[in-house]
């Protein structure tokens, strides 16, 4: 865990809520020099406490209005078998977030869909017919009552 100052961490705050603001404007908003501010964030991203600076798109915008959080149970937890699941995974681009849980499911995913349709099709043809995938329970969002990519510093 990285040490940080009351400095670092009115930082971390206002780039969490906007990345797109320049060094000289993060330095006047947190009371420091732009050149310290930049080391200051240099810093952060070699500790790994800052990852990449992103936009985020409107899932509805583009036509990803459905959302399914999706339960995974494994028929095999060998470490191969996690293995080859995971690339299954991390080549899905609708499969926005996967967590390997503790409990009776193996796995939960948030995917974005356009549809009913779309997220059936993936289920039936992709997800089930995965070697490793011996059953899912899928939970759609009616609507998102809170939304944050904000951690708490």
């Amino acid at each position: 865990m990285a040490h940080l100052d009351e400095t670092d961490r009115r930082l971390l705050r206002i780039v969490q809520s906007d990345a797109s603001l320049s060094h000289a404007a993060l330095a006047e908003r947190i009371g420091v020099s732009p050149t310290s501010c930049w080391r200051r964030i240099r810093a952060l991203e070699e500790a790994g406490v800052l990852g990449a600076s992103v936009r985020l798109v409107a899932p509805d915008s583009v036509g990803r209005g459905v959302s399914v959080m999706l339960q995974v149970r494994m028929k095999s937890h060998t470490g191969a078998a996690a293995q080859d699941f995971e690339s299954f995974v991390a080549g899905r681009p609708e499969i926005l977030e996967c967590y390997s849980m503790s409990g009776e499911w193996d796995y939960l995913m948030r995917i974005v869909v356009e549809g009913v349709a779309d997220y059936e099709r993936f289920l039936m043809r992709d997800l089930l017919n995965h070697p490793n995938v011996a059953t899912s329970a899928s939970h759609f969002a009616l609507s998102q009552v809170k939304y944050t990519t904000a951690i708490p510093v």
